[in-house]
């Protein structure tokens, strides 16, 4: 754990560290969170909680920061933005290997989630300077009207722990060019990777001379993430966590008419064709199922098979489970490594338990592992169930693998959006035909579906989100800038008579 010491020691942690930040600004507090290691039990340090002085304090200098923020022309924003994404490609093996440490995700996904941080602010450089509204043709004579986008404000995020450092990047890349300041509330689960964010960002803020509000994170509990949702100061709350969570958020702000961006349960189905490429198959459902311990909202939960093939992919994919090797996730030869902490896997176990209850049989049963350097690792399992269970119509954030049969397309697609939530989906198929129709209005009800790759996996060129109880929210690419704006309608007479709009005459 040498290389883990030093990647700590050059992010400038101690035993104990300040949690909330304006900037550079510290402010600590005498309540502390501890942050353990799933990898190994041992503790990386402790971070400050959040006091409610402290946090009016963040808001108010989040606030002034963006009143000047939003004057800077957006291409001069994007140039910020592109500075951060070089100081992540400096510090992508350091970040990544804390994330992998923090979270337990492997070391190569920890990289790949800096990757993203990366790419989402080469994304969203080019697009400050592509924020286009529209020109819109008047009925009136010499008129002319316009659509334009302005900041918003601005955007509290909270975040979750399966990705410590990529959603707050898609999130908050975004809304800087858009003009935009952000508050930060990280999962109280992985604190020391937000304090890693804020460092890095802080060296950009330095070089440019940029106002200290525009990246403020406040640390601690559910209440703070109540006092964020019931802000009205804050115009969007964009918020990743559970359907439970998500929930009380969008309950709270709506109450208020704020707005919210919403990430929440994922319950991803793969369906698998009788003209499916069975290697494909294996390494995808595989992948889907077991990568980051099946902590992703795009994890594969559910196989929907074709009877005919069943037994024969059910084999391969239970011939494959032989093989994962579970371990330290910083060591590169393993496949995967512990779930977040003992709670999560005390959830992993009673949903095993209600799998049994329910009638179902498992193909693989897992379980805890004894012996291994801390009590959040587990081992796989695959059962056979039927979709209408409570235990499968809930997700489980675990690798926890359903089977079930089908015999026609329509029975697979019923059975595919037959649950609450409504993320990720993909189907395995060599045909035309089966692939279009599953990417149509009448196929997946998803806000992602693939044809012949895994659930698992997004790049940040597309609008990464979900329908039903997985909130509706889009983050990432495509137009989720939106989101971070607001939207101004504006006509300019450019004549010397005053027409009004439907005909309407009023002479005084």
């Amino acid at each position: 754990m040498t290389h883990i010491a030093s990647v700590l020691a050059g992010f400038g942690f101690k035993d104990q560290n300040a949690g909330t930040w304006i900037g550079s600004r510290a402010l600590n507090s005498d309540q502390f969170i501890s942050s353990f290691s799933p990898v190994d039990g041992q503790l990386i340090g402790s971070v400050s909680e959040t006091t409610e002085a402290q946090y009016h304090e963040v808001i108010a200098a989040a606030q002034a920061a963006q009143v000047l923020w939003r004057e800077v022309p957006a291409p001069k924003r994007g140039e910020a933005v592109r500075v951060f994404g070089n100081k992540l490609r400096e510090q992508k093996e350091a970040l990544g290997m804390l994330v992998s440490y923090e979270m337990g995700k492997s070391y190569q996904e920890g990289l790949g989630e800096v990757q993203e941080m990366i790419d989402i602010c080469d994304y969203a450089v080019g697009l400050s300077r592509q924020l286009t509204g529209l020109t819109i043709k008047s009925e009136r004579p010499d008129h002319f009207m316009m659509e334009q986008w302005h900041p918003v404000g601005l955007v509290g995020i909270i975040s979750a722990f399966n990705f410590p450092v990529a959603v707050w990047a898609w999130n908050s890349a975004l809304a800087w060019i858009c003009g935009d300041a952000c508050v930060w509330k990280a999962s109280e689960k992985v604190p020391m990777c937000a304090l890693a964010c804020q460092k890095i960002w802080n060296e950009v803020s330095a070089e440019l001379q940029l106002p200290e509000g525009l990246s403020t994170i406040v640390t601690g509990g559910r209440d703070l993430g109540v006092w964020m949702a019931e802000d009205g100061r804050i115009p969007v709350i964009s918020a990743t966590g559970s359907i439970r969570m998500g929930k009380d958020v969008a309950t709270r702000v709506g109450s208020r008419l704020g707005r919210s961006i919403l990430e929440l349960g994922g319950n991803n189905a793969m369906i698998i064709t009788d003209t499916a490429d069975l290697k494909m198959t294996v390494t995808a459902a595989v992948f889907g199922a077991v990568g980051t311990a099946g902590q992703r909202c795009t994890s594969t939960r559910r196989l929907i098979i074709h009877s005919s093939i069943y037994e024969k992919v059910c084999d391969a994919i239970v011939n494959a489970y032989k093989q994962i090797k579970i371990g330290s996730p910083l060591d590169a030869k393993n496949h995967m490594g512990p779930l977040i902490d003992t709670d999560a896997v005390g959830m992993y176990l009673q949903s095993l338990d209600a799998v049994e209850k329910a009638g179902g049989r498992f193909l693989v049963k897992g379980g805890a592992l004894k012996n291994q350097a801390s009590a959040c690792y587990v081992s796989p399992s695959i059962a056979e169930v039927e979709n209408h269970w409570d235990i499968v119509q809930h997700e489980t954030f675990a690798p926890l693998l359903y089977v079930m049969k089908y015999e026609t397309l329509e029975e697979a697609i019923a059975l595919q959006n037959g649950v609450p939530q409504g993320l990720s989906s993909a189907i395995m198929t060599g045909s035309m035909q089966e692939a279009h129709r599953f990417l149509s209005a009448g196929g997946s009800d998803c806000g992602i579906a693939n044809a012949n790759i895994g659930t698992s996996g997004a790049e940040i060129g597309g609008a990464f989100g979900g329908e039903k109880e997985t909130g509706g929210g889009r983050e990432s690419g495509s137009d989720a800038w939106k989101g971070y704006m607001r939207r101004q309608t504006n006509t300019l007479n450019y004549g010397h008579s005053l027409p009004l709009a439907q005909g309407i005459e009023f002479n005084i």
